[in-house]
């Protein structure tokens, strides 16, 4: 997989391992792919809140409260450009905005359940 954004400024290239990375083809590894998509501070936490059920734009926010509503919207739009979160918006009055998994963000649900395990045993098990 090639991330444009990981590209090393021009006319620099390093060796890494047997494959030499240069600016124009920065290979990346697996997990380093996974986190281009999910990485972050809220992303990883949008998407849990999400597994469970199909939610509002205001329950998102009420479940995060720490996160402004613009940062959200960002978010949420850059999940749903990389196909993780469904939005659906209802032509009504007030307007209604729903945001659910894909079935790609679904896929994600185990990654989540386990750091969740892993918090609660090493994190929060010691507060």
């Amino acid at each position: 997989m090639i991330l444009k954004s990981n590209l090393l400024p021009f006319g620099n290239s390093k060796e890494s391992g047997d494959k030499k990375v240069t600016n124009e083809n920065c290979t990346v590894g697996s997990v380093e792919a996974t986190l281009s998509v999910i990485g972050g501070k809220w992303k990883p936490i949008i998407l849990y809140y999400l597994a469970p059920k199909t939610r509002r734009f205001g329950e998102i926010a009420v479940r995060i409260p720490r996160i402004s509503r613009k940062v959200l919207t960002e978010q949420l739009r850059e999940l749903e450009r990389d196909k993780l979160v469904d939005r659906k918006y209802y032509k009504e009055i007030p307007p209604r905005v729903e945001y659910s998994l894909t079935e790609l963000g679904r896929s994600l649900t185990p990654v989540f359940k386990e750091m969740a395990k892993w918090g609660d045993e090493h994190i929060l098990s010691k507060l």
